[in-house]
């Protein structure tokens, strides 16, 4: 693989710590500026909200701007959002500086993924995308419980100048590593339709019914996963100090699914997002039926992960393949969508819990969602244009950078 891919992974992995990290620290950022667990957690939900907005407004913005340009763009977004935190004073401040941080989130991934897929022939565009969110499913690995544990020993500011220097790596790295404009990319940006051209892959159903199984499949994951932490204590048995050690369980399935997932979707795509979308929902429902099993339990810990994100790349490079010769918007709507998926499976999952259904029904929920995805992909397969109709739409193949 290309080195390039590996200075979008380092943006990707300092883009993922400043996510998720924030959920090991947030009693010390709540009591040191004095608010509530619950006001707190809009530190994480306008964060989300932030990257969704992100996904699609600045890729529009930067449609005329060479996408390696581009990403040094973001990544300064991204220092200044990490600075800004770290230097916070107020809790609106800390909020600002993750907004900030946040609006890079979906355009890095969405215009990084198409610019990984130029890099690589086509028959390894899957492959090359897995390995740009390998830095996203690494930070949940290993940069989670070092970052909170950086925290707790030093200061939670301390986490977020970490962060802020893994920005400047990376950074450092694609202005070295990423090649320039190629003549794919130029065609592109010197077309007349601009903007419009980008906003016109929207009118494929393929392209729909694509963000329709994203929102869905990651949906029904974080179903589950948003409340994990009270199956494993309250069913389960675990410890409450035991929980960010036994979420490495998840990221370790992460880590393997995303790149096993982009390996069998080079070879199969159509095929490979049902399987793994019909073994997500089947995980998440085993999942219920074992969680007062502890051994089975870290089990269903590393498969839900393993299952949930193996979609990640597939999912992917069917948008870009479908969005024709405007990848980019497309790209970057996508990864809104995962997050869309995320806000409805944590809604969804805390309806169960809100009912009184117990500390197993996030799972059940998440099944289910998961379960309507399926349908969603399978009708997409083989409507007009999908992979198993008898007129398939032709996926342009994604030209080498230069």
């Amino acid at each position: 693989m290309p080195l390039a891919l590996y200075a979008l992974a380092i943006g990707g992995f300092g883009i993922g710590l400043t996510e998720f990290v924030i959920m090991g620290l947030l009693p010390e950022v709540g009591a040191d500026f004095g608010v509530t667990p619950t006001v707190a957690g809009h530190l994480i939900s306008g964060y989300a909200l932030a990257v969704a907005v992100g996904g699609v407004g600045l890729t529009a913005l930067l449609h005329t701007v060479n996408r390696k340009r581009a990403l040094l763009l973001l990544m300064v977004l991204f220092i200044a959002g990490n600075t800004v935190s770290a230097l916070a004073a107020t809790y609106e401040v800390m909020l600002a500086g993750r907004i900030l941080a946040a609006l890079c989130h979906g355009a890095f991934f969405g215009i990084g993924a198409v610019l990984a897929a130029g890099l690589v022939p086509a028959h390894r565009r899957a492959a090359a995308i897995s390995v740009m969110f390998a830095g996203l499913t690494t930070a949940n690995v290993l940069g989670v419980p070092f970052g909170t544990f950086l925290g707790q020993a030093l200061g939670w500011r301390s986490t977020f100048w970490a962060i802020t220097a893994i920005g400047i790596v990376a950074f450092v790295g694609i202005a070295a590593l990423v090649p320039g404009t190629g003549a794919a990319e130029k065609a592109e940006h010197s077309g007349s339709g601009g903007l419009r051209v980008e906003f016109g892959a929207f009118r494929s159903l393929q392209v729909w019914l694509s963000l329709a199984v994203t929102v869905l499949g990651f949906g029904g994951m974080f179903g589950g996963f948003t409340y994990i932490a009270f199956t494993l204590t309250e069913v389960t048995g675990f410890t409450t100090a035991s929980v960010p050690w036994l979420l490495v369980l998840i990221g370790v399935g992460l880590f393997a699914g995303n790149l096993l997932g982009g390996r069998f979707a080079d070879r199969d795509p159509g095929r490979t997002l049902l399987v793994l979308i019909a073994g997500l929902a089947l995980v998440l429902a085993a999942f219920a039926l074992v969680a007062h099993i502890p051994w089975a339990t870290l089990v269903a810990l590393v498969l839900m992960g393993g299952f949930g994100f193996a979609t990640v790349p597939g999912l992917q490079m069917r948008i870009m393949g479908f969005a024709d010769r405007a990848p980019t918007l497309a790209s970057g709507a996508n990864i809104a969508a995962f997050n869309v998926g995320n806000a409805l499976g944590a809604w969804a999952g805390g309806l169960g819990l809100a009912a009184g259904l117990g500390y197993t029904s996030p799972l059940w929920t998440g099944a289910l969602i998961t379960l309507v995805g399926l349908g969603v992909m399978a009708f997409a397969v083989v409507a007009r244009g999908g992979e198993f109709s008898r007129r398939p739409l032709p996926v342009r193949e994604a030209a080498p950078a230069r």
